[in-house]
C-alpha cells in the first residue's frame, strides 16, 4: 500500500511540535496501519490495540448516552497513549512521555487530525464516471400478484364455489 506523502508529513509536523512524542500511527477503525512515524514502538501492534481500545470506547461512549466518541487518553506511569477518530473509518493513536503536556499534545493531535481527515477525503473522493442510463419502464403496469392469482384456474374456482 502506498502513503501519502502528505500523511507522512503530517505525522513529521506532529513529532517537531511535541518533544515528548515516542511515537504517532495512523490505522484504519479495524487496526491496519495507514501510516506511522514510530521509532522504537511495533506499529502494527499499536493500530491493532488502538482500533480495539478505541472500539471498546465507543461502546462506553454510547452505553451512558454521551454521543460519538472523538478521542481517548491511556494514562501510564511513563506516559500518555491517547488515541483520536479520524472520520468514521480511522484513528490517529500518539504515545508521549511522562513529562508532556497533556493539553498541549490535545492541542496539536487535533489540529493534525482536522489535516488528515482533510487529506484522507481527498484520497478516497469518488472517481467520476459517467452515469447509468435510464432503463425504460414498461409500457403498461405489471399486473398485481396475488395468491389468489398463482392458484390454477381450477382450484380457484372450487374455492370460490367451497
Amino acid at each position: 500500500m502506498t502513503v501519502d506523502p502528505a500523511v507522512l508529513e503530517e505525522l513529521g509536523r506532529l513529532r517537531s511540535r511535541l518533544p515528548e512524542l515516542a511515537g504517532s500511527v495512523l490505522a484504519t477503525a479495524d487496526g491496519l496501519v495507514v501510516a506511522h512515524d514510530s521509532h522504537g514502538l511495533e506499529p502494527d501492534t499499536l493500530a491493532a490495540l488502538a482500533a480495539a481500545h478505541l472500539a471498546l470506547a465507543r461502546r462506553f461512549a454510547h452505553a451512558v448516552s454521551h454521543g460519538e466518541l472523538r478521542e481517548s487518553v491511556v494514562e501510564c506511569d511513563g506516559g500518555y497513549i491517547t488515541s483520536y477518530t479520524a472520520g468514521p473509518n480511522a484513528l490517529l493513536t500518539v504515545v508521549t512521555s511522562g513529562d508532556a503536556n497533556l493539553a498541549m499534545v490535545h492541542l496539536e493531535a487535533r489540529r493534525c487530525v482536522r489535516r488528515l481527515i482533510r487529506i484522507l477525503a481527498l484520497e478516497t473522493a469518488p472517481q467520476l464516471r459517467p452515469e447509468i442510463p435510464a432503463q425504460a419502464g414498461p409500457p403498461t403496469p405489471l399486473a398485481r400478484r396475488t395468491p389468489m392469482a398463482t392458484l390454477p384456474n381450477m382450484a380457484r374456482r372450487r374455492q370460490a364455489t367451497g
